[in-house]
């Protein structure tokens, strides 16, 4: 029987989310005879926990699903004890990479492919607790439907399963790697106020996660997808494309992994960073590994604390820190796009040793591009006023600390996964 691990990582109130996920996982056993671990990493506040535990234990037995809910502490001393059997130097660094005081996506999302190890599990499938499933005909729409069963298994075996294939035939026999689709609705990254106030001041913003030497065309069309999803449009029937997965193509809330990928390299801990947690997907472009994507998009909405008097500053830090690490990542995504089949072993899986290599080598880049970054958000956000120049006032005394923030991140990000195959390998049961 194929185990899958359907996980949840939240910090918000979400019972609603919580039992619709539930009904995927028991989609997924009905139809596909899975052994789901329907995995919940609870980081929310005790009054919001009880919530969710009270949501948890109301959920009805279902043959081939069990739900694991664990708030912080108990995901602290499972991490405790996996660090402490893999035996590696600067424990307590290692614990706060992976469960840092701070928001970090990439963290929590790193703690569900441990507990996946630790499980036995082929697979992981995330999901976020911002977003929902689209109804069809009256019944939920539930991605999981494309992801299962071809995850692991050759890419050519998983031809007669699709709508359509576009993949080179010399890339069948590699493993399917990916399964994913996007979501429709509002924005992934919550700027939509930006885009209402001034279009330039959005395009000189968005048009900030560009690399800075591309030409001008090319970045205007980058702001024109950026953070949209795939539109509006209500699923009316499925579509799956066996594929090399374009990364803009898909959302870290509606994707489902091989656990040959997570098992062997670890999404970055950067905290306070929005965006930290789709690594993968670059990777397991740029390498050639296939994957499937899909029309089974889920509805983004967003949670009012963004806009809140302290969550505003909060998130719009994190959204600083999002374009000021891409001085890095691009550096980074456009190495292993020129290595292609080489970040690959004999067994067609990712080399982790080769990643640590180019982050490490990134770290050494000029900061000046980022220096510029920050001028032009200095500048965009004034000509906005109100609680946007205030927010810049009160980031222009850290922009030191941001710049070495930035590339901090990028070291954290090598030293773990240099660790990563010994606590995947200490996780194991």
């Amino acid at each position: 029987m194929n185990r899958v691990c359907l996980t949840l990582p939240t910090n918000r109130p979400c019972s609603a989310t919580l039992t619709a996920l539930h009904a995927e996982a028991a989609y997924a056993a009905r139809h596909f005879g899975a052994d789901v671990q329907l995995l919940i990493l609870d980081s929310a506040d005790a009054a919001t926990r009880a919530g969710h535990t009270r949501t948890v234990a109301a959920l009805p037995p279902e043959p081939g699903v069990t739900v694991h809910h664990l708030d912080e502490e108990a995901q602290r001393d499972f991490l405790r004890r996996v660090i402490r059997k893999a035996g590696l130097p600067g424990p307590e660094r290692l614990l706060r990479l992976m469960l840092p005081p701070a928001v970090s996506y990439g963290a929590c999302t790193n703690r569900a492919f441990l507990l996946a190890a630790a499980l036995g599990c082929d697979s992981v499938h995330r999901r976020d607790s911002d977003s929902t499933y689209q109804l069809h005909a009256g019944r939920p729409v539930f991605p999981v439907h494309h992801e299962l069963p071809w995850l692991g298994r050759p890419a050519a075996e998983a031809a007669g399963a699709v709508t359509r294939t576009d993949l080179d035939p010399a890339l069948s026999h590699r493993p399917v790697s990916l399964a994913g689709a996007s979501f429709i609705g509002e924005l992934s990254v919550d700027i939509g106020e930006i885009r209402r106030l001034d279009e330039a001041v959005h395009h000189d913003v968005v048009s900030l996660w560009a690399p800075g030497d591309w030409p001008e065309d090319r970045t205007r069309a980058l702001v024109e997808e950026s953070f949209t999803g795939a539109g509006t449009a209500p699923f009316t029937g499925d579509h799956a494309t066996l594929t090399v997965v374009d990364p803009m193509r898909v959302d870290m809330c509606n994707i489902a992994l091989d656990r040959a990928v997570y098992e062997r390299v670890p999404l970055p801990p950067a905290t306070d960073t929005i965006g930290s947690d789709y690594f993968l997907l670059h990777l397991v472009h740029d390498a050639g590994l296939p994957g499937i994507l899909h029309n089974r998009h889920i509805e983004n909405f967003h949670t009012p604390e963004r806009r809140t008097t302290t969550g505003f500053p909060a998130y719009q830090r994190r959204f600083v820190k999002f374009l000021l690490s891409m001085l890095y990542f691009h550096d980074v995504y456009d190495r292993m796009a020129a290595e292609g089949a080489g970040l690959l072993d004999a067994r067609h899986q990712v080399r982790p040793d080769r990643i640590v290599d180019l982050l490490r080598e990134s770290t050494t880049l000029d900061r000046t591009e980022n220096v510029w970054r920050l001028d032009r958000i200095d500048t965009a956000y004034r000509k906005l006023g109100g609680r946007y120049a205030k927010f810049v006032d009160e980031l222009a005394s850290d922009r030191s600390e941001l710049l070495d923030q930035a590339q901090r991140d990028i070291e954290a990000f090598a030293d773990l996964t240099e660790a990563w195959p010994a606590l995947v390998e200490a996780a194991r049961p």
